[in-house]
Order: C-alpha cells, then sequence, then structure tokens
C-alpha cells in the first residue's frame, strides 16, 4: 500500500546515481503519486502509482527492471 513518507529507489539496475524518491500525497484509488527527492525534498513531481513495487521481483520471480522499488524502513525504537 502506498503511503506518504515512504522512500523508494529505481529498479532499474543501470540507474546508480538516480537519487530515491519519497511519497508526499497519495490517494488510494488515484493513478497519480506526488514525489519529492528523498535526501533534498526537492524536485517535486507527479509519477504513475503502477510504477512503485513493493517488491524487487517479478511475480515469475524475475529481478524488476522498470519502475520504483520500495526501500525497507528503519525500525524506530
Amino acid at each position: 500500500m502506498i503511503q506518504p513518507g515512504q522512500t523508494y529507489r529505481s529498479a532499474d539496475p543501470r540507474d546508480t546515481h538516480r537519487e530515491p524518491i519519497r511519497i508526499t500525497a497519495y490517494t488510494p484509488g488515484h493513478a497519480r503519486a506526488h514525489v519529492v527527492d528523498a535526501y533534498s525534498g526537492k524536485k517535486f513531481r507527479q509519477i504513475l502509482a503502477s510504477s512503485l513495487h513493493a517488491t524487487a521481483t517479478t511475480r515469475d520471480g524475475k529481478p524488476r527492471r522498470t519502475g520504483y522499488v520500495l526501500e525497507p524502513q528503519a525500525k524506530e525504537n
């Protein structure tokens, strides 16, 4: 489930320079999510919600090559 505050990284293995993105707003059922660069908080833009994936693998177990993959959240104690 897409939620504000989540961080995603590019699934493309060639994308070593691209900064992760952070979700700033998303309404469930809408086609787009509002995002910014995760570290700087700048470069506001909208991306397709269908480009955001919970896992780095497809249904078939193959590595994703497109879109963005959810980064694990650090647990706070």
